[in-house]
């Protein structure tokens, strides 16, 4: 679907925060004539089927301002201190006819996950209602994404990507509930009790059939980038 919003541009397309390469591969199998580079903050992501790649920071692109035809920046704005900062960094680098992606999830994005957790929590707590945690995307939600996005450009377009996920076991479940763990303690949750019982609770449920997860995210497509300041620009500049 990405490749779909961006045709057959050819030029620099720069995946930022590409973690594993995951876009990167596709990109490079798909649309040859591109030059795909990738830029992630993380030494440890950037191995050889990555590359070529940057080791750099994305609130501050190491990019010539105007020299990129498509940026990426799929599922990571929201590991950011200031999301913004980087969309205005992606907006400079952009061509005057290059486009920006970028994606997130709604707050309500498999809310059922939480959900469990808290019912299982407030048994274990003897409370009416347990913690709910603060989710990663809440620094750039996708019922905001494309307002902020059209900051720092002049043409904007969202595409709704809901989904449904099921699944006929616990254990992937309780695989990502292990990322519960710090938080737990943080708040006061015993987590080792919590996870017993939310197994407990996910195993009744299982008994009317599978369990689903409903998913919540949006795609923001921009185009015409806005003028920014060559003050924003990084090493590059």
């Amino acid at each position: 679907m990405v490749l779909d919003q961006v045709g057959d541009r050819e030029g620099v397309w720069l995946d930022v925060g590409c973690g594993n390469g995951k876009y990167l591969h596709r990109i490079r199998a798909e649309r040859p004539q591109a030059r795909a580079v990738g830029l992630d903050l993380s030494t440890t992501m950037l191995t050889t089927p990555v590359r070529p790649a940057v080791c750099a920071d994305a609130a501050r692109l190491p990019v010539h301002t105007g020299s990129v035809q498509v940026v990426l920046g799929m599922h990571m704005l929201y590991h950011l201190a200031d999301p913004d900062q980087a969309l205005a960094g992606m907006a400079r680098v952009l061509e005057p006819e290059g486009v920006l992606v970028v994606s997130t999830n709604a707050r309500s994005d498999k809310a059922e996950l939480d959900g469990w957790w808290a019912r299982a929590a407030a048994d274990v707590l003897g409370t009416a209602v347990g913690p709910r945690r603060v989710k990663l995307s809440a620094s750039f939600p996708a019922e905001e994404a494309a307002d902020r996005v059209a900051t720092h450009f002049a043409e904007v377009k969202e595409i709704d990507l809901d989904g449904t996920i099921e699944v006929d076991t616990p254990a992937p479940i309780l695989k990502h509930y292990a990322s519960y763990r710090a938080w737990s303690h943080q708040v006061h949750v015993p987590f080792e009790q919590t996870l017993s019982r939310v197994e407990h609770l996910l195993r009744q449920e299982l008994e009317d059939g599978p369990l689903r997860i409903t998913t919540h995210q949006k795609m923001v497509i921009a185009h015409h980038s806005r003028p920014t300041q060559t003050l924003a620009e990084g090493s590059g500049g």
